[in-house]
């Protein structure tokens, strides 16, 4: 069997781990043969390619990013997109596909499936950890300690000089990173996308923690909204799945602190620190645990389906289950973090 493979979407710590596994078991144990696709649908569109054998995936497991490449094409946005990409697989004799992504790189594949009867496989990946279907994504992991890092560096700048800090982490919808972080990074307020923030009760908490000599530390998903207002944007811009680009509302909260409270405010935008360089353990273990299943369901024809994470095990659901709905953070779960706010 020949077995197409490509990333899509944003880089993620654990992309070349997968496909190492992928690689090194089908051809070991299946006796299959791989071509990648890079620069995720666009290499499909394109019939750009780049052979993928075990050399090409020898000494990947730690490297960050994707070897294929990465970008957010949408090919049914594409002028003939569909008939483009059937062409592309049939000139590489591709029997079967892995798209390894977010919600917008599995809803292609599994309109592919669906509507166009490609043989695909998915594979999740995003460090928002916003699938329902999975109890984690790889990535995820990587993401949490590197802003954890960052705030607990942040902690003693702050206190030096008796400032707010305010830091601005990735989470379009769900603001898994910033809870995650903020707790573990010991701040004194969480804002996360679902759950509109009263811009008077931060800085509320924001002069209590003054009062107690200490500098506080704000947490805020980059899709966080203040109450009767929406998200910050960088600009109108919009990619080819229709998603804004997010930016600024640190900033907007740090001057809005600043004004109210007196208190001088700085604002550190982690962006992509967060997803790109070294993944961790855990990432490295899931992402392969992940390349190891999916081509086990490749082998077993076992088509529109996504592997997942289930507790500790790897099981298999269908690919529209999968990107149906995003998973956010349940409001009890958010609740528990509010003894530390203030």
């Amino acid at each position: 069997m020949r077995v197409g493979v490509l990333t899509g979407g944003g880089d993620c710590p654990g992309l070349n781990a997968v496909m190492r596994a992928v690689v090194r078991k089908g051809v070991q144990r299946y006796g299959c043969e791989f071509v990648g696709f890079r620069d995720g649908w666009h290499g499909l569109l394109e019939g750009d390619t780049v052979r993928l054998d075990i050399p090409a995936v020898r000494g990947t497991l730690p490297r960050g990013g994707t070897i294929l490449g990465s970008s957010r094409t949408n090919p049914f946005k594409e002028a003939d997109g569909v008939r483009r990409i059937n062409a592309t697989l049939a000139k590489e004799e591709v029997d079967a596909l892995i798209a390894i992504g977010g919600e917008d790189t599995l809803g292609v594949a599994a309109r592919l499936v669906q509507e166009h009867g490609v043989h695909c496989v998915g594979v999740p990946k995003t460090i928002d950890n916003d699938l329902s279907a999975t109890d984690y994504t790889f990535g995820f992991d990587t993401a949490v300690g590197v802003a954890t890092e960052a705030i607990d560096r942040l902690h003693t700048t702050a206190e030096s000089h008796m400032r707010v800090l305010v830091v601005e982490v990735m989470g379009r919808h769900a603001g898994w990173i910033a809870l995650h972080s903020g707790l573990a990074g010991g701040a004194n307020c969480v804002l996360i996308p679902e759950q509109p923030f009263d811009v008077d009760e931060v800085c509320g908490w924001v002069t209590s923690r003054f009062r107690a000599s200490y500098a506080p530390i704000v947490v805020v998903a980059e899709g966080a909204v203040p109450k009767g207002g929406g998200m910050v944007l960088k600009d109108g811009s919009q990619d080819s799945f229709g998603h804004v680009r997010l930016s600024g509302v640190g900033e907007w909260l740090a001057k809005q602190i600043e004004s109210r409270t007196g208190k001088e405010a700085r604002t550190t935008v982690l962006g992509h620190i967060q997803r790109g360089g070294t993944p961790s353990a855990f990432d490295r273990w899931l992402a392969t645990r992940f390349g190891l299943h999916a081509i086990d369901a490749v082998h077993e024809q076992d088509w529109g389906t996504m592997v997942a994470l289930r507790g500790t095990d790897i099981v298999r659901v269908p690919l529209s289950e999968a990107t149906a709905r995003l998973k956010t953070v349940d409001p009890a779960l958010y609740e528990e973090a509010g003894v530390f706010f203030g």
